[in-house]
Parts: C-alpha cells; structure tokens; sequence
C-alpha cells in the first residue's frame, strides 16, 4: 500500500465525511429521527424535555468525537509518513482539525437546516486537544519505557538471564 493511501487518505476521508455530516443530513430535525426513539427507549421514564436535552447532548458529544478521531487521522499522518517531530506533529493535526472545524461551521451557515455556531467550533476544539493530548502522552512514556527498564533501549533477550531468572534480565550483586 503507497504512503498516500496508508496515511493521507484516511484523514482527508473523514473530513469529506464531517463535511458530509454538516448538510441537511446532519442536522437536528434528521438526527432527530433515530436519536429521540433510542433515547426514548433506554430512558422510558424520562420527560421530553430530558429526551430533547439528551438529543442536544449527543450531538454535542458528536463533535467531540468526529474531531478527536480527525485530530488523531492527521496526527497518524503526520508521525507516520513525515516522521514530523512529536510537539511539531500534534500542534499541525490541532491547526489542521481547528481550521477544518471553522470552513465545516462556515458551510452550515449556508444551509437552510443548519446553523453557525462558534461553541461548536470550540467542542470541536476541545475534543481535537483531548485526542492529541492522550497520544502525545502515550508516545512520551512509550518513549520512556525502554530507558526505564535498564536494559539501554534494547529488548531483553532469554540469553541474557542468569540460572532461575527464566527469560528475565541476569541478576547483579
């Protein structure tokens, strides 16, 4: 599989997808259709009041979620296949997916169904760092890992241990 399609194309998939989402398809009176009788079904004693909430909340948590996942696309994309630096990787994949959540608010200012709102670009914000945040750590202590086990970054190899260490590092002292 070339470069392109192993790293770039996922990313620019998703974004024509959010794109996708943010038309008529994707607003409240159509998520509404399937959302409301779900919600309704796992919270039978709710009020609709409490269901119309749980609906708005959802779709909020949506957005989280697309720009979390698109966030992380562009964050694969750039460590994978620019081996960009970690910090240089996560601030490009944060301006990426910011940038990309303002032209998707723009284009809902367009549709008849849909509003603008910079709340939701601030969501979208919100869960694109929340992504970013989790794998800069995680790369950062996978980072940390060999050098902590004192076996100098290398694998530790089942030749290495001393009589009854079974596979582990060979006793000193």
């Amino acid at each position: 599989m070339n470069a392109f399609a192993r790293y770039w194309l996922p990313p620019l998939f998703w974004m024509a997808l959010i794109w996708g989402l943010s038309s008529d398809v994707g607003s409240s009176a159509q998520t509404s259709r399937f959302l409301v009788p779900l919600l309704t079904w796992l919270f039978p004693w709710a009020t609709p009041g409490q269901i119309a909430l749980g609906h708005g909340l959802v779709r909020k948590l949506g957005h989280v979620v697309e720009y979390a996942a698109l966030a992380a696309l562009w964050f694969r994309a750039l460590r994978g296949e620019r081996r960009l630096a970690l910090p240089i990787s996560a601030w490009t994949a944060l301006a990426v997916s910011v940038a990309w959540a303002i032209l998707d608010e723009l284009h809902q200012s367009t549709v008849a169904s849909r509003t603008a709102s910079a709340t939701d670009v601030m969501i979208d914000a919100v869960g694109a760092t929340l992504a970013l945040f989790t794998l800069f750590v995680t790369s950062v202590r996978a980072r940390a890992l060999p050098a902590q086990s004192g076996s100098g970054g290398r694998p530790v190899r089942p030749s290495d241990a001393g009589p009854g260490c079974r596979g582990g590092r060979r006793r000193t002292g």
